[in-house]
């Protein structure tokens, strides 16, 4: 189990503090006048969610977080639980609350490989690309006169989210979309 100095808390870490996995959102090393440097850190807790702050001093040190790495399933989305197996053991079914997947989780298309972060036999996070190429199922037609560069319009892409897209994307295209953002990249392919 790796120790971390003050200064190495740094983002993307995951920390044991008051004996729960946090991660690391972000720090600020900083010295005031003739007082010894110190790291002002927002952590967000891997089971509750919550975010806190806390300022770790020079000769304070933590741990980092021993996670594991599972390779899982999603399945399908039943109101507020995302439903997964373990990959290749379908008899091995979990379900996550849509809190712990995140806002992302809307763009997971079923029978995804994922990995999930897990400490001490309890799955803590999931790992969503990115990037996820998904087929718009519903689209407006745009109107003609009204397919300037930079007018949007709603889409719905196969998993059901709502996507804000440029007024060329129709039906049966295949685009890609910001995971973290929410947010339409590009078409990737147009439809038949």
């Amino acid at each position: 189990m790796a120790v971390l100095s003050y200064s190495e808390i740094t983002p993307k870490k995951v920390i044991i503090f008051n004996d729960e996995p946090f991660l690391v959102l972000s720090y600020h090393v900083f010295r005031k006048q003739q007082r010894k440097p110190v790291n002002i850190t927002k952590l967000k807790s891997l089971k509750s969610g919550r975010v806190i702050e806390n300022t770790f001093h020079v000769n304070e040190v933590a741990e980092e977080a021993d996670l594991e790495t599972w390779n899982i399933t999603f399945i399908y989305r039943k109101g507020n639980e995302y439903m997964f197996h373990i990959t290749g053991k379908p008899a091995e079914r979990f379900a996550l609350s849509a809190d712990l997947v995140g806002d992302q989780g809307q763009f997971i298309k079923e029978r995804a490989e994922l990995s999930a972060m897990v400490y001490e036999d309890e799955v803590i996070g999931v790992k969503i690309p990115i990037k996820i190429e998904l087929k718009v199922t519903e689209t407006v037609d745009a109107s003609k006169g009204n397919t300037s560069g930079n007018a949007l319009k709603e889409s719905i892409v196969e998993t059901g989210a709502k996507v804000m897209v440029p007024m060329f994307i129709n039906q049966g295209d295949i685009i890609a979309i910001n995971t973290e953002t929410g947010d339409y990249s590009e078409r990737v392919e147009k439809g038949k």
